[in-house]
């Protein structure tokens, strides 16, 4: 077995890391077994993505959850969302083998409990990495049981029925789409769920393939979106769609091949998901996504909510508000109708239910919820993360106008402009986001900040 440091491979939210190198299936199956006992079930499902690795990591996990006397159910290769799916309309905590859009050698499991509740660091991830490290050591404890069975079962068009429940795209007028999934678990999904509606889809990287011979499939970087924006311009297509690996997220361009911002698209589905409960509804942004958002829902009569970023907060925040909606700077877009999981499918879908339920192009669409001008996140690299953070409060705080706040790092915000800066965990980073009323005024608190970061 690969000589594992936990600490490196199991992360705030999920396990990741290099196969064979960090981890491997003698791994996973000790992970199988501490996940069935941390949560206690008697049952789970699992899922895998497109990469070499997956499917053997996922049965291993299989093998070590079936040993300790819990059935299983495997729905094989599927999205990220298509096993929350299955983790919620069956009522199982679940595990899906992906490690997103990192490269091929890497892989992870993203955990649940049943309904989709999310399995973090203070919600079960630590006590499984616990048990892993001490069974490492002694081997797992035998088990009196009688082992549990390991079934089949396919999922992908039900959980296609159940988007599209959610979503009237009875009556959209004819579209044309490009959708990049990026060699990802897209192209596994697109053809159900858009089966039937009135869209002719040009497909782009739909084979499945986890080395992603064609770009990384991560659609937040814009040089992995180059090829989508040419094609939507050659083929003169309403909209581009682009997905990560494991087709959780995804990315918009609008006809003209530009990007369209994640913050405008929430603010365009927390306004639709607004009007189907009446014009009421708590959504969730996090304090990254642009001022149009929190105005957008409250126009709408809706009452914004402000997290910090990370989906654990995100989730934990739509459980306790009862939130109908939230959605992130990264193009995570979460839904109570879905469990509160997020779902890149059903935000584009109802991208498509308002672009087609009105005659005019996705650009003045969208106009209404892209107000300001924002410089998107900058990573600067910094050897002191606390000593920058106190740097750059003493030059803003008690200046005449300023507002500071300090719920995720440091936002500073005036009555024209804000940026927020705020430490990665994970590496010597710290992340600049700033938005202003014109670009001039974005550039200019931008430079300055940045000159105090990389001073």
């Amino acid at each position: 077995m690969a000589v594992a440091d936990l600490s490196q491979l199991v992360k705030a939210y999920d396990v990741r890391g290099v196969v064979p190198d960090q981890w491997d299936e003698t791994l996973a199956e000790l992970f199988g077994a501490a996940f069935v006992q941390v949560t206690g079930a008697s049952a789970i499902v699992t899922g895998h993505d497109m990469r070499p690795s997956s499917p053997g990591l996922s049965r291993a996990f299989a093998r070590g959850a079936a040993a300790r006397g819990v059935d299983v159910t495997e729905i094989g290769l599927c999205s990220t969302d298509q096993l929350y799916y299955a983790s919620g309309a069956l009522g199982l905590p679940g595990a899906m083998f992906t490690a997103s859009h990192n490269p091929a050698q890497y892989n992870g499991i993203k955990m649940c409990r049943a309904g989709a509740a999310p399995v973090g660091q203070d919600t079960g991830l630590a006590e499984i990495r616990g048990l892993v490290e001490e069974w490492i050591e002694t081997g797992a404890p035998e088990v009196t049981t009688s082992a549990g069975t390991v079934t089949a079962r396919d999922t992908l068009d039900d959980y296609a029925a159940h988007l599209r429940s959610l979503v009237d795209l009875t009556s959209i007028r004819p579209l044309k789409v490009v959708v990049d999934a990026g060699n990802g678990m897209g192209g596994h999904t697109v053809p159900t769920v858009f089966a039937g509606l009135p869209l002719t889809v040009v497909p782009m990287y739909f084979e499945l393939d986890g080395t992603f011979p064609n770009h990384e499939a991560n659609p937040l970087d814009p040089a992995n979106i180059v090829d989508l924006q040419k094609r939507v311009r050659e083929e003169g297509a309403d909209l581009g769609i682009a997905f990560d690996g494991d087709a959780d997220r995804c990315f918009v361009v609008d006809e003209h091949g530009d990007p369209v911002s994640p913050s405008a698209i929430t603010a365009l589905v927390a306004a639709r998901e607004l009007a189907r409960n009446g014009g009421k509804g708590v959504i969730i942004h996090n304090l990254i996504t642009s001022w149009s958002v929190p105005e957008v829902v409250k126009e709408h009569g809706g009452t914004p909510v402000r997290t910090r970023v990370g989906h654990s907060f995100i989730k934990a925040e739509m459980a306790k508000s009862g939130a109908i909606f939230g959605g992130e700077h990264s193009a995570h877009y979460y839904f109570k109708d879905f469990w509160n999981a997020d779902t890149g499918m059903l935000a584009a879908l109802h991208v498509l239910a308002a672009l087609g339920g009105q005659e005019g192009s996705l650009s003045s669409l969208v106009a209404q919820y892209d107000r300001y001008t924002g410089s998107g996140e900058i990573n600067s690299t910094v050897a002191d993360q606390a000593d920058r953070l106190t740097a750059i409060r003493a030059v803003y705080e008690g200046q005449e106008g300023v507002q500071l706040d300090e719920l995720d790092g440091l936002t500073i915000s005036t009555a024209d402009w804000w940026f927020n800066v705020r430490p990665s965990n994970t590496e010597p980073l710290l992340r600049l986001n700033a938005e202003a009323r014109d670009e001039a005024t974005m550039a200019k608190v931008r430079d300055e900040v940045l000159a105090i970061i990389r001073a």
